[in-house]
């Protein structure tokens, strides 16, 4: 018998080797407590809730259109309307099992076996793993704090004076696992080079809506644009690029697997001809709950848990640094911190593993996200309520030597 591909030769996802243990040690000690999961703890909106309920009694839920139904892709575009103030047609909008189905379909649409894709470091495991499947060649750019974490013009310059044309580059922000959001003038920067040099900007905007930098939503009159300008959209600057969105985060929806693309039109049909093979059409059921995700009432909900969030958030900010823990990347969004431990270990998986046997807390070792440095790095997640943030802080305290 053949044994696998060798395509099929990656990088597993780190994390949940965690999460497997964290649950094995809550069937045997139940004292877990999990910053290892990028996901909120709270449940979709109620009116997404309701929506579900009334479209299992009142829709047939059979295959929908390829790319979604219209509605939803008129919601979306309205949403992008009202957000960053550009002009948005539901022909636009592209539908995908989650965000994680939109990289690949944008991976197999837009590049061959052999092409060069650049991705920053750290970053998300699985733009580099995905496009390693696929025969891409992968180019990591090292991003430390002195560029919060993100490419910049200047580096893709660089690699283009050392021989390196890349067909695509994949940006993220607010990104994971730093949380840092690229300037609004570099995004705008980096969208004006890939088109002048023929290179396909990926932009991840899948945390959009978690920011940290801009009016407090408690002060907004209205909730549903709270967060207009506070993050840049590339398509604010270039229709050549890609928007990658998803209901998962900011909206409290991981487990509906429903993201959606804005996409040039030279790359639609070629994702819609993978598409209707790869998938069909996305998750019917979600398509019709996720009209109500955008709704002001499920908006005030949201960003109530964004509001939980920055708390979360600034215990964590001020927290670590009294625990020793000073080297942390800026968090301007998401809900993450990403804690330099190089002071503790040069073996972020075994200390991970140490901490969650002997304390029962759960973190994500930093390989994941930097194959160059990520044994000297963890991250933590902020999603859970703010009694579990305090008490994760005290676990740590108790475990960790004191701070020198």
């Amino acid at each position: 018998m053949r044994s696998e591909s060798q395509r099929s030769n990656i990088q597993t996802f780190h994390v949940m080797d965690v999460l497997k243990a964290a649950t094995e040690r809550q069937r045997t000690h139940g004292d877990v407590l999990s910053l290892a999961a990028g996901q909120p703890s709270t449940p979709a909106p109620a009116p997404v809730l309701r929506a579900a309920r009334e479209a299992l009694d009142n829709q047939l839920l059979g295959y929908t259109e390829t790319f979604g139904i219209e509605p939803l892709r008129e919601v979306i575009a309205d949403y992008h309307r009202r957000r960053s103030g550009i002009d948005v047609h539901a022909d636009e909008v592209i539908i995908t099992t989650g965000s994680s189905g939109a990289f690949t379909l944008l991976f197999l649409a837009a590049f061959e076996a052999g092409d060069t894709v650049v991705v920053a470091r750290p970053g998300y495991p699985a733009y580099r793993n995905t496009l390693a499947a696929l025969g891409c060649n992968v180019v990591e750019i090292d991003c430390g704090p002195q560029t919060r974490f993100q490419p910049t013009v200047a580096m893709l310059e660089a690699l283009e004076q050392s021989g390196t044309s890349p067909a695509g580059l994949i940006v993220a922000s607010p990104a994971n696992p730093t949380g840092t959001v690229i300037d609004p003038a570099e995004l705008a920067a980096l969208a004006r080079w890939c088109e002048e040099h023929d290179t396909l900007l990926i932009s991840d905007e899948i945390y959009h809506g978690i920011e940290f930098g801009g009016a407090d939503s408690a002060d907004s009159a209205d909730s549903a644009d709270r967060d207009v300008q506070s993050t840049a959209c590339v398509w604010e600057t270039s229709r050549e690029a890609v928007v990658v969105g998803s209901v998962s985060k900011y909206f409290s929806m991981t487990g509906w697997r429903l993201g959606w693309t804005l996409v040039p039109e030279r790359l639609r049909r070629a994702m819609q001809r993978l598409a209707s093979n790869m998938t069909v059409c996305p998750p019917t059921i979600s398509q019709y709950a996720a009209l109500e995700a955008f709704s002001d009432e499920s908006r005030a909900e949201l960003d109530g848990h964004v509001q939980r969030y920055a708390v979360n958030r600034e215990l964590l900010l001020t927290g670590l640094p009294k625990l020793g823990l000073t080297d942390l990347a800026p968090a301007d969004g998401a809900f993450y911190v990403y804690a330099d431990i190089a002071h503790l270990t040069d073996d972020s998986t075994a200390w991970c593993a140490r901490l969650l046997a002997e304390t029962g807390l759960a973190l994500a070792p930093g390989v994941d996200f930097d194959t160059a440095h990520g044994d000297r790095t963890v991250r933590l997640s902020f999603a859970g309520s703010t009694a579990e943030i305090r008490d994760a802080l005290h676990r740590l305290e108790r475990w960790l030597p004191e701070p020198k």
